[in-house]
């Protein structure tokens, strides 16, 4: 690893925010990620100037370009604007994604740049904030944009970064204000040990990203770890059942928060939230699932115990629209409903079953599903194969390979001999459509975390037409 990204404490360059940030460039390798992406606009938005690399143009990239930020795709320094060529003034931000011998990565630091991971950033920007952080393995995105929407309704002067596009702000960034930040907390890569929130929440620790940890024990270590990180009187909150102290939270339990009464009406939870000190009445939240309400919860309870007033979180939370590709309805009509989801985990996908069989019982549910890393499938198969066999029929596209090769024998077809389900089969992209066509769903879901959110616009067009 680079000495300077060791010695952050030491760097003639620090992060004062809103106060000058240290540096007048940033130039991000991997711009297109949902992380990277959020605190690109972060600093184009405190008046710094801002490029970038990546791989492919994207939809995200499109909409940095539509700012102003200067973005390539093709590794090479040449491509790299001339006024960053100046390390003095340069700060270079990388996702972890990027693969060692990157030639613009290995120029910045051979040449005196400091050169830190998006992880390091966000930590030294939330440094000298009031730190409101959320991990977990599930959860993380929708609990944070719930949070940083809350907060801004209630005139908090919050920035949130999140790791999905909100529907609410149709951006991965809230800004209001520069005193509070809302961030995910992301266990891949043990990067939210860079964090020392003042507030923390834990929703889950399943097991998950044993490319990285190796085993569960090692992913449970580093939740403990992050655990610690809480600032010295802050506070941790942790779902009710996981093995870490904290205030607790839950459903229909007795937690220290809990959501009781539960109803649904049009299709929204209705709700009271009993706290430590008395009975919040009649919250309304529109995304269905348990796990959503649970998300909820958790992000009400932070605001609560930040000092967000009643009335206004209630107003605030019944606003909320949700994340794109987070249990997202791109066609919702009597006869027909599809559902675009990112999940990608077995518990995830449990979760968004319980949804919409919740909300749509005895309908004929079709899923879609894109396996995402040979290692994930790999690891989780039989679990896999016990949550895609709920639903009434199920497809299964080629795995998404992200950042790994294959392993030998780990293909979909593996998975698919699992799959205790005689709706089952695997298809291709090109095939999508037409398989739909042929399925005669009720609901339509389209579940992973790879490319397949591609294929949902085509989708959409096809069935929005014919509905």
């Amino acid at each position: 690893m680079n000495k300077k990204e060791n010695n952050i404490s030491n760097s003639k360059k620090t992060l004062p925010l809103g106060k000058g940030l240290g540096w007048d460039n940033v130039y991000f390798i991997g711009i297109g990620g949902i992380g990277m992406s959020a605190l690109a606009k972060y600093f184009h938005a405190n008046k710094k100037y801002v490029a970038g690399y990546d791989k492919t143009s994207t939809e995200i990239t499109d909409s940095l370009v539509a700012l102003g930020i200067d973005i390539h795709f093709e590794d090479a320094v040449k491509h790299i604007p001339s006024s960053f060529l100046n390390a003095d003034e340069t700060l270079v931000v990388y996702t972890p994604a990027i693969h060692s011998g990157h030639t613009e990565l290995e120029y910045f630091r051979s040449n005196g740049y400091q050169v830190l991971k998006r992880s390091q950033v966000l930590g030294l920007i939330t440094e000298h904030t009031f730190c409101l952080a959320v991990a977990g393995t599930h959860g993380k995105t929708t609990t944070t944009s719930i949070l940083g929407h809350l907060m801004y309704e209630c005139n908090v002067p919050v920035t949130a970064f999140l790791g999905g596009i909100s529907e609410n702000y149709n951006s991965n960034l809230i800004i209001k204000g520069t005193e509070v930040t809302v961030v995910e907390a992301d266990e891949f890569d043990r990067s939210f040990l860079t964090l020392s929130p003042d507030m923390a929440c834990i929703t889950s620790m399943d097991a998950d990203h044993l490319d990285i940890y190796g085993d569960a024990s090692h992913l449970m270590k580093s939740f403990e770890d992050f655990s610690k990180k809480v600032k010295v009187n802050g506070k941790l909150f942790v779902k009710n059942g996981l093995p870490l102290k904290g205030i607790t939270y839950g459903i229909e339990d007795h937690s220290d928060y809990s959501v009781q009464n539960i109803k649904i009406k049009n299709g929204a939870y209705v709700f009271d939230v009993k706290t430590p000190k008395t009975v919040l009445k009649d919250f309304q939240f529109n995304l269905p699932g348990r796990h959503n309400l649970s998300n909820a919860l958790i992000a009400l309870a932070m605001a609560v115990e930040y000092g967000c007033p009643y009335r206004q979180l209630a107003e605030a939370l019944a606003s909320y629209k949700g994340v794109k590709r987070r249990f997202t309805y791109q066609i919702k009509t009597e006869d027909f409903v599809f559902i675009d989801d990112y999940a990608h985990h077995p518990e995830e996908i449990n979760a968004v079953y319980q949804a919409i069989r919740e909300m749509y019982p005895g309908k004929k549910i079709v899923a879609i599903f894109q396996p995402h890393l040979f290692s994930r499938t790999r690891d989780f198969a039989d679990d896999f194969a016990k949550s895609l066999s709920q639903f009434d029929e199920i497809m299964l596209l080629d795995i998404y390979p992200a950042r790994e090769l294959p392993i030998e024998g780990i293909t979909s077809k593996w998975l698919l001999d699992k799959v205790k389900n005689p709706n089952k089969q695997l298809i291709s992209k090109n095939e999508i459509v037409s398989k739909i066509h042929q399925s005669k769903a009720d609901i339509l879901l389209t579940i992973g975390a790879g490319d397949i959110g591609e294929e949902v616009k085509h989708i959409k067009k096809e069935f929005s037409v014919a509905s």
